[in-house]
């Protein structure tokens, strides 16, 4: 047996022979290292090393500033401000509506037609309804990412429907610094206390807001407690264990604002350049030209130029014109990339923010809205249904039964399904078509496709018969009924064949009423 013999039987003996541990050469050390390449600090990451914070406390620390900064951009700057309201249009619209489920017909009616009478009275501050305060609590979650709600009892002499409203909070009525321990043990970290379990118990609210010059009223205690069950806390959890919210639009805020810097710096570049028409040489200063005023302090005179002006230089005389720089050929794929990336960090189309549908069409508007109302469903039924209109509408119920408004158990009354606003296509014809064929396919009913519209189909329903009965009682009669059958593959009504009864003497003269059952 050789030397090299020997070595190749002690290799293939295995570790346990030679008293060593080998690893697999994929799962040792250089291959960890060699797939976690965002670990590496090397040359090319050496300057990359963040700190390890978590979200509440970046947000205990940089809350206050991003705040306002967020403010401003969307006071001053025009594509936040758009963008604001139709992340505020999309996610609530015209509002987002309760249909109650109560099986028995007469209770629900009354239920439905309470609510609707008082969401007219539900803000404290009587400027808009139930669902106008819906708008600005999304508007707030764009700005702010949270808004507060604070549920107010009222008395029964203020003349309410149902002695309950609804007051809207800023973020900044709840202090970012007020972090501190209680008497009783409780914590307070970031303006909510927390007892022993991590449950929320309480809001410690600004009595003024702290940007607000115009309210000068002493406040002693500066802060109020509130308990935690008379405010619900509006926001979009990003990581576990967030306890406030951040601005929707906090990924896309430094490029507004050094675009908006970029725009501005253009456009004043361009109306300096505009404002020098040409500059004039002469070998002899002391000779005025026709049209030009007296000279300043510095020595410098401008003369002005006027539509069909002639005028005739001296010799050494010379007229030179300004061309300033323009902007370049580069600037509109610049602008268009960098509103591209500001739409991808906000979540919207780029058409929303920007209002530019030039290089758009249908197939890639409708692929671009399917994504986006995607996410706004996620937000509406994971934050405004789940954190707000539910809990409002179990307090409703509690404070109407309880004031005599409605005779009812609050826990049979309380079955709801929310239903958000109908979605309008770029096309609604092929829409309502493919929804006919799923209905008449079996693969959605006919409650979801009204509902999808925004609608409560018992609504609907009521209105159709009323319509239905009005005009049977008026001798009206339309291509469609109400009471018919509706959409594109409806079939045409086949009239019984009058040879049945005897012999051939079939009538061709038409009734009038005959045409109208048509294909439709």
């Amino acid at each position: 047996m050789g030397l090299f013999d020997r070595f190749r039987r002690r290799g293939s003996a295995g570790p346990a022979s030679s008293g060593l541990t080998r690893l697999p050469r994929s799962h040792g050390p250089s291959g960890l290292r060699a797939r976690l390449e965002g670990a590496m600090a090397k040359r090319r990451l050496r300057g990359w090393n963040p700190p390890l914070e978590n979200i509440n406390a970046l947000v205990a620390s940089g809350g206050p500033r991003l705040l306002a900064r967020s403010r401003e951009l969307v006071v001053t700057n025009g594509y936040a401000a758009n963008a604001c309201e139709a992340f505020a249009a999309n996610l609530v619209g015209d509002g987002i509506k309760p249909s109650s489920l109560i099986g028995d017909e007469d209770l629900r009616d009354r239920v439905q037609r309470l609510w609707l009478a008082w969401t007219d009275e539900a803000d404290a501050d009587g400027l808009t309804d139930f669902y106008g305060l819906q708008a600005m609590v999304a508007r707030e979650m764009f700005v702010a990412g949270e808004c507060f709600v604070r549920l107010r009892p009222r008395r029964a002499e203020d003349g309410l429907l149902v002695p309950l409203q609804l007051q809207l909070l800023q973020s900044e009525m709840l202090s970012f610094e007020k972090t501190e321990t209680v008497a009783n043990g409780n914590r307070i970290r970031c303006g909510i206390e927390f007892d022993a379990t991590g449950k929320r118990v309480a809001y410690h609210f600004r009595r003024r807001h702290p940007g607000d010059s115009t309210d000068q009223g002493s406040a002693i205690p500066e802060t109020v407690r509130v308990p935690a069950g008379d405010v619900l806390h509006i926001y979009r959890p990003i990581d576990a264990g967030q306890i406030r919210g951040l601005p929707h639009i906090a990924p896309a805020m430094v490029r507004l604002f050094l675009l908006d810097q970029y725009d501005d710096a253009e456009l004043d570049r361009k109306k300096t350049a505009a404002m020098f028409a040409g500059f004039i040489t002469k070998t002899a200063p002391e000779e005025p030209m026709m049209g030009e005023a007296e000279a300043d302090l510095d020595g410098a005179a401008i003369a002005s130029l006027e539509p069909g002006t002639m005028q005739v230089l001296l010799p050494g005389e010379d007229v030179k014109f300004s061309s300033p720089a323009d902007v370049g050929g580069g600037y509109e794929a610049f602008q268009y990339r960098t509103l591209l990336a500001v739409s991808a960090s906000l979540g919207l189309p780029y058409h929303l923010v920007t209002g530019d549908v030039r290089q758009a069409n249908y197939s890639s508007l409708r692929a671009e809205l399917v994504e986006f109302r995607r996410r706004i469903g996620q937000l509406q039924h994971g934050v405004i249904v789940h954190q707000l209109c539910r809990a409002v509408w179990r307090r409703w119920l509690e404070t109407a039964v309880l004031s005599g408004a409605l005779d009812a158990d609050p826990a049979e009354v309380r079955p709801v399904q929310w239903i958000p606003p109908r979605w309008d296509w770029v096309d609604p014809l092929k829409d309502i078509q493919a929804q006919v064929l799923a209905m008449e396919a079996g693969i959605t009913s006919r409650r979801k496709v009204v509902e999808a519209t925004g609608y409560d189909i018992e609504e609907v329903d009521r209105e159709n018969a009323a319509d239905a009965a009005r005009a049977t009682g008026l001798g009206l009669r339309y291509r469609t009924s109400p009471g018919e059958t509706q959409g594109a593959r409806a079939t045409p009504a086949t009239r019984p064949d009058s040879g049945a009864g005897g012999g051939n003497d079939t009538d061709d003269r038409a009734d009038p009423t005959d045409a109208i059952t048509e294909q439709e």
